[in-house]
């Protein structure tokens, strides 16, 4: 655990050594520890009564998010310790319940802060920056393209995973908006399939990638149109107090220019390597 770094998410439960405090509320269920423990074995990690040596990551409930002022309490306790070992470059994860949701299921979880309350007593965790449901860990170019099958013979949207003109799209969209000082993250558990995801105030963006080498491009084209409109949907759905905003990422200008009008019609920001405009 010396000198473990932290880019601010847990990316998987392997290997890690937890410890539970509190009331483990997981998709608003009360899930008991047997149950956390069990869950946190399959993911490959192992777990301990309280917190002793060789813990890696905490799992904070009952009263995360806000602040802990009864420094009697065992979850504090825990707290207390886990800060003390991040001061001394021992970094600890700690994650709450809907942070444990996302790593039981397979997906990544913020890494919560741990700030002194200025009134003192016990530490208090940082609620997540990231919008459980919407947006998930940042992204990394190699896990886009990922698409649940459909009840299609044949699943189109399949086409552009694992391509490298795919892969080098999202790459240049990472770093175009890195460079306006926006971080791209990938699709959270509860939240569509979808290749790119952004907030910018409050709206949500959210993007299709779509290569058009060696394929048609009109196939590729509507189905993009398609998926983008189907996620921006399902999210105004279920996430209330954010604007959704559709848009279609395309590998390079289309050989028509009728999607573009079509695009501004239907509400979808269409743009495209290599200068992403209008993004």
């Amino acid at each position: 655990m010396t000198g473990r770094t932290c880019d601010g998410w847990v990316h998987s439960l392997k290997a890690e050594t937890l410890c539970f405090t509190g009331k483990i509320v997981v998709d608003g269920q009360w899930m008991v520890r047997t149950e956390c423990a069990r869950k946190a074995k399959q993911r490959g990690a192992t777990t301990k009564t309280d917190f002793s040596s060789g813990i890696t990551l905490v799992v904070h409930g009952d009263l995360a998010g806000k602040q802990v002022s009864d420094t009697r309490r065992n979850y504090s306790g825990t707290l207390v310790t886990a800060e003390r070992e991040r001061e001394q470059g021992h970094h600890v994860h700690v994650v709450d319940g809907d942070g444990f949701g996302e790593l039981i299921h397979g997906f990544s979880a913020p890494c919560l802060e741990l700030r002194r309350s200025p009134q003192g007593g016990g530490p208090m965790v940082v609620p997540a920056h990231a919008a459980y449901g919407v947006l998930g860990a940042p992204l990394r170019a190699r896990n886009s393209g990922r698409h649940q099958p459909t009840e299609l013979t044949v699943d189109l949207s399949s086409l552009d995973e694992g391509t490298a003109a795919h892969e080098s799209t999202v790459e240049a969209l990472i770093r175009h908006l890195a460079g306006r000082g926006i971080e791209v993250h990938s699709d959270a558990r509860n939240s569509p399939r979808f290749d790119a995801g952004w907030a910018i105030g409050q709206d949500i963006f959210v993007a299709e990638v779509k290569s058009l080498t060696g394929t048609s491009q009109d196939q590729q084209i509507r189905l993009g149109i398609g998926q983008v409109l189907d996620y921006a949907h399902q999210l105004r759905l279920t996430v209330s107090g954010r604007s959704m905003r559709p848009v279609l990422v395309l590998e390079k200008a289309p050989a028509d220019d009728r999607w573009i009008s079509l695009a501004q019609e239907l509400g979808i920001q269409l743009t495209w390597a290599p200068a992403f405009h209008g993004v």
